[in-house]
C-alpha cells in the first residue's frame, strides 16, 4: 500500500512539474516567437541586428520562419494538453523546440556567442523534459471539448496574448 502511494504521490508530482514547464516554456516561446514574426515588417527590422547580433547574420525571412515555428510550439506546448484535443501533439511541440534550441546553440558555438549557449541548452533541456514526460511517463488521453476546457483555453490565450504578444509588439513597433 505504503508503495502504491509514493508511485501516485510522483506521478501527482511529475504531472505538476510538467504542466509548469509547459506554462512556462509555452509563454517564453510564444512571447520570443512573436518577436521574430514581427521582424518580417523591414520598418521593424531595420533595427533589429542593431539589438541581436545574430539577426545580421541570418536571413530575414528564415528568422520570421524560426518565430513562427516558436511562436506555434509556445502554444502547441500547452493547449494541446489543455483542451484534450490531440494531446499528442504538446510532445511533438516540445521536440521541435528542442531541436530549434539545439541548432540554435550549434549556430551560437559556430559564431563564437558562447554566453548564449546556456540558454539555448536550458530550453532545449525543459522541452526534452515536457516531450519525453506528455509521451511516455504521463501522457494525457485524448477527450472530446468541454465548454469548460474551451474556454479555460480562450482564457489561456488571452493571458498570453495580454501578457506577452501585446507588450513586445509595443516595445517594438512603437518604441
Amino acid at each position: 500500500m505504503n508503495a502504491t502511494v509514493t508511485t501516485r504521490q510522483l506521478r501527482l508530482t511529475l504531472n505538476g512539474v510538467l504542466w509548469t514547464l509547459q506554462i512556462l516554456w509555452g509563454f517564453f516561446f510564444a512571447g520570443n516567437g512573436f518577436g521574430k514574426v514581427l521582424l518580417a515588417d523591414d520598418a521593424v527590422y531595420a533595427d533589429a541586428p542593431q539589438s541581436v547580433a545574430w539577426f545580421g547574420a541570418v536571413p530575414q525571412p528564415l528568422i520570421v520562419f524560426i518565430g513562427v515555428c516558436e511562436l506555434l510550439g509556445g502554444i502547441g506546448l500547452i493547449l494541446p494538453a489543455l483542451t484534450r484535443v490531440r494531446p499528442r501533439l504538446t510532445p511533438l511541440a516540445a521536440a521541435g523546440l528542442t531541436l530549434t534550441m539545439v541548432l540554435a546553440a550549434g549556430f551560437h558555438i559556430v559564431r563564437g556567442e558562447y554566453s548564449l549557449v546556456p540558454v539555448n541548452l536550458v530550453l532545449a533541456a525543459g522541452a526534452v523534459f515536457i516531450a519525453v514526460g506528455r509521451s511516455d511517463r504521463r501522457p494525457l488521453a485524448p477527450e472530446p471539448l468541454t465548454t469548460r476546457r474551451a474556454l479555460i483555453a480562450a482564457a489561456v490565450l488571452a493571458i498570453v496574448t495580454l501578457t506577452m504578444i501585446v507588450p513586445t509588439w509595443y516595445s517594438m513597433t512603437q518604441g
